[in-house]
């Protein structure tokens, strides 16, 4: 951070504030970004802005890079599973407009000419930058542990299919969620690490045994060495939730994917929206494995930005009432935002910089954008969340261009709230 990439080939626009990245704070920060680049982020001191032109943001802004969602299934109406094509680009554009500037599409369970038509229509979205990718949640997951997913539709990991789905996505599917006891899941892994998907152990009911070995094996299949020869770390969908609670006398999947994370072997997603998990988990795993180690989510559903209703989940319906999304009393993804999650997470007592580096630079870096996202840097993209000192959205700045406001006449009253 300070540095400066002016290339004098283009005009500058700045902007100043608080400024979050990479774990430090920049009391009076300027950013700097010409087309869809960052030219400058820095102290505002140590920019020359004579040939810049100011662009205003409210007195007290805070600045923070462009929140990256690995697990989200949709936004204002638009279900990533089963909603038409402009659905889904309603939900992308309400989910950027709200501060998540880069997501990975995620689709629930479903029949088999169900999911490869999910792939089929997300897949544009991410040849056009949109989205960055897919993140398929099922159908290799535990019947015990299904949550919202209808079990007729699961079924034992099945290389072919995953074959067929990647190939539906036009190289698009970028993670899948599986459940390390089935039979047939060693050779999913090898076979999603081969392809450069990255496993994600979740909705599972195994032991901590099984959980140990299976993130060793995906992480050693995700080494530059592995069959795949690209570096990456195995994810944790949604830590806590559908999975066999941490018991002391059997101390299931957490136990393993805490060690894991804190040895830096794999990231925890968190939904930290006040719903899923209490705030005193949150801030204890913080605690425990580190903030490089998590990835906060929203796990949104279709009813995100929408007041509460009856809203599709695939091709189930689920009722959010206060807020709180269900199917047949069970918890049925979230209807916060990725903004929402990070003011949740900081008000459950987690220091606003780790809070910040667990829904930017963390989940950029799990999807291999390290170097192009999650940060503000000279030369990454322009992606700026303008927020509030109480972290409420001020204005977003996405590749260079200023987003309208996300629309607000229609929104519930925030979950945990």
């Amino acid at each position: 951070m300070g540095a400066s990439a002016r290339s004098g080939q283009q005009p500058c626009t700045f902007i100043r504030g608080r400024m979050i990245t990479d774990g430090h704070v920049v009391e009076d920060g300027l950013l700097a970004f010409g087309g869809d680049r960052i030219t400058y982020a820095g102290p505002a001191g140590g920019a020359d802005t004579t040939d810049w032109t100011g662009h205003e943001v409210p007195a007290g802004s805070v600045l923070l890079p462009g929140l990256t969602d690995t697990h989200c299934h949709g936004a204002r109406g638009g279900d990533f599973t089963s909603g038409s094509a402009d659905e889904i680009r309603t939900a992308v554009d309400y989910l950027h407009r709200s501060g998540t500037t880069t997501l990975l599409a995620s689709t629930v369970t479903a029949p088999r000419p169900e999911l490869l038509g999910a792939m089929e229509r997300l897949a544009p979205l991410a040849h056009e930058g949109l989205i960055a990718g897919i993140h398929a949640e099922g159908p290799f997951l535990s019947p015990v542990r299904s949550g919202a997913h209808e079990r007729a539709h699961l079924s034992a990991p099945d290389p072919d299919l995953a074959g067929d789905l990647l190939e539906a996505s036009r190289g698009q599917l970028r993670s899948m969620t599986y459940a390390a006891e089935l039979e047939g899941a060693d050779g999913l892994v090898d076979w999603l690490t081969l392809h450069g998907v990255i496993p994600s152990l979740g909705h599972t009911d195994c032991d901590a045994a099984t959980a140990a070995a299976s993130l060793a094996r995906a992480r050693e299949g995700m080494s530059p060495a592995g069959p795949g020869g690209y570096a990456g770390r195995p994810t944790v969908t949604h830590l806590f939730n559908a999975m066999p609670p941490c018991h002391h006398r059997s101390p299931g999947p957490v136990a393993a994917c805490l060690r894991a994370a804190k040895a830096g072997q794999v990231v925890v997603e968190l939904i930290a929206d006040g719903v899923h998990l209490d705030p005193q988990t949150v801030l204890t795993v913080f605690e425990l494995v580190g903030a490089g180690n998590v990835a906060l989510v929203s796990d949104s559903c279709a009813a995100t930005g929408c007041p509460d209703g009856r809203y599709m989940l695939g091709g189930r319906e689920v009722l959010v009432s206060g807020g709180v999304a269900r199917l047949d009393g069970t918890l049925a993804g979230g209807t916060a935002t990725l903004l929402d999650v990070l003011r949740r997470t900081a008000a459950a007592g987690v220091p606003l910089v780790d809070a910040v580096t667990a829904a930017t630079a963390v989940p950029a870096s799990v999807l291999g954008l390290a170097d192009e996202a999650g940060s503000l840097h000279p030369g990454y993209t322009a992606d700026v969340v303008v927020a509030t000192a109480s972290l409420e959205l001020a204005a977003v700045l996405r590749q260079g261009r200023w987003l309208p406001a996300p629309p607000s006449d229609l929104r519930h009253r925030r979950p945990g709230a």
